[in-house]
């Protein structure tokens, strides 16, 4: 019934207890998965947890936020992509926030690195055709611009994909759908300080939402501040139903359908 676009299984708060998740993601009706890989390090877990179960999908690709790890390329992730069950590249992007206090005092021009890391991770979703997976964060104007720049702009040959997690402005918003992109809400979309968001979710076209967890982080209201993991993925379709007055069923219908369409995925 309902689907994960993006979560983190991997992560030591989670993959312990695989077992529990998944037994409660049946009882919720979660009935499929997409593992998002951050760094080259950690694919061979996210492949493999794919790999082991045939409800789960993975990714691969390198964080934006993530230093001291290896370094992708064009034919490296290419390769990657190739193993089974893997169906975007990705989570890539840019994130500037906070950019001064966390990263030394460094300015926006000290991260070209970021940049040209996303135009990797575009180059490889286009020459394989699978999706991205995109992160944006204090960072909307050059994601799209540098996007603009390597033809993603919805026409032939471009990867299209998904902005996950989203919680920019309808203005970012429109953009993105204009380039061709799906949005994806999370927990954070049930937040009391979040109606700035939910005007942006009631006002995304339904053919292009996505719902999410980005578990173990963002869990939704009522468990706020706790561990977050797939099964409480209803709880941001109930709070996009509410928005929309539709049904919850009706939620979990559309945003099956659009994961299955993005990352040509077929239904259980």
């Amino acid at each position: 019934m309902f689907v994960d676009s993006h979560c983190h299984l991997t992560e030591p708060s989670l993959l312990p207890d695989i077992d529990r998740i998944r037994a409660d993601m049946a009882q919720a009706q979660v009935d499929r998965a997409l593992c998002i890989c951050t760094t080259l390090e950690e694919f061979e877990a996210v492949q493999g947890l794919a790999a082991r179960f045939d409800n789960f999908w993975a990714s691969v690709g390198v964080h934006p936020d993530n230093e001291d790890v290896r370094e992708p390329d064009v034919d490296l992730l290419v390769a990657l992509s190739a193993q089974p069950k893997v169906v975007a590249i990705g989570e890539t992007g840019l994130d500037y926030y906070q950019m001064d206090a966390r990263k030394g005092g460094r300015t926006v021009a000290d991260l070209d690195w970021q940049r040209e890391r996303f135009r990797v991770h575009i180059r490889a979703a286009q020459r394989v055709a699978k999706p991205l997976v995109i992160h944006t964060r204090e960072a909307s104007a050059d994601t799209l611009a540098i996007l603009r720049e390597e033809g993603e702009d919805g026409r032939e040959g471009a990867a299209g994909g998904v902005f996950h997690c989203f919680t920019e402005t309808a203005e970012v918003a429109r953009a993105a759908l204009d380039l061709g992109f799906y949005i994806s809400f999370s927990g954070i979309l049930t937040f009391k300080n979040a109606q700035h968001l939910r005007d942006v979710a009631a006002f995304v076209p339904m053919d292009r939402v996505l719902i999410e967890t980005d578990s173990p982080y963002l869990a939704p209201v009522p468990y706020r501040g706790k561990t977050n993991n797939p099964s409480y993925v209803p709880y941001v379709a109930k709070q996009i139903a509410e928005l929309r007055g539709m049904t919850v069923e009706a939620v979990a219908e559309v945003t099956s359908r659009n994961f299955e369409q993005l990352f040509k995925v077929h239904a259980q």
